[in-house]
């Protein structure tokens, strides 16, 4: 029997470039362009795996890269971690994580705990064993093998990061001659913060979202700029990554079904449809 390591041949760049057109055209895993795509592979490759397995392994959210809470354990496990679990339901997750190079340690994630950091993802109701299960792999993994993680969060942290508002910054008055042309018309006005929130903008287009319907978020998608021109600012990410929660439900509503590449990225890579 032979004993020789089998390792994944590297890819020329202009192949996987090829592979991340096809990649970004499928519109899975939340890629939208394919220098996104491209960036995904390279980071599979480097860690000695097929680029292809980035459709696998990974996840765009707002332009924010994750790597799936598997994907995490399963190299953790690779490079020799263990993990014990001790509950793991709707109400609690929690184990113990051991790595010969970094330790032990003991996570937990309740819901309590969720609500206490202000997480109001509504995938939380939806699916909270797993939910708090890849977040107590997370920490857990992060903790005593840090490597494993390819420096990237889950896709359920990256959705629930808090956006803050920023302070508002003093600014000198300054004297604006009048614009010239007369027939200039100016857009809607920004609300502020407050106003917006005793107009109940917020919760309002948030409530929107979450009952859009396929066509609803495509249209929502093209005309972004335009319903929520009077917006704060600072409002405008949380939509956006209201719009990906959305988008998910939509098109994949179990959160642990892992969806087939489509027929286009299947021939990029060689693979049948």
């Amino acid at each position: 029997m032979s004993n020789a390591v089998t390792t994944v041949p590297a890819h020329q760049v202009s192949d996987m470039e090829r592979m991340a057109k096809a990649f970004a055209a499928s519109k899975l895993f939340g890629v939208q362009n394919a220098d996104q795509a491209l960036a995904l592979m390279l980071v599979a490759q480097a860690e000695g795996r097929h680029p292809a397995s980035a459709a696998q392994d990974y996840n765009i959210i707002q332009g924010r890269p994750a790597k799936k809470a598997d994907a995490m354990l399963r190299d953790f496990l690779s490079a020799g971690g263990k993990v014990e679990w001790h509950t793991l339901n709707d109400e609690k997750a929690d184990a113990t994580f051991s790595h010969p190079a970094g330790g032990s340690a003991r996570i937990d994630w309740t819901l309590k705990r969720a609500q206490a950091a202000g997480i109001s993802n509504p995938m939380w109701k939806k699916y909270p064993r797993q939910m708090l299960r890849s977040r107590a792999v997370s920490e857990g993994v992060r903790t005593v093998c840090p490597g494993a993680t390819s420096g990237m969060y889950v896709p359920e942290e990256v959705q629930d990061i808090v956006h803050v508002e920023p302070a508002p910054v003093r600014v000198e008055a300054v004297t604006v001659e009048p614009a010239i042309e007369d027939d200039f018309t100016p857009g809607p006005e920004r609300k502020s913060s407050a106003q917006a929130k005793r107009d109940g903008d917020h919760e309002r287009i948030l409530n929107e979202i979450n009952t859009l319907t396929k066509e609803g978020l495509a249209d929502w998608l093209a005309n972004f700029d335009d319903y929520t021109a009077d917006q704060p600012i600072s409002w405008l990410d949380p939509y956006r990554d209201k719009l990906e929660l959305r988008r998910q439900e939509l098109f994949a509503p179990h959160l642990e079904a892992e969806a087939d590449m489509d027929a286009a990225f299947a021939g990029a890579v060689g693979r049948a449809a």
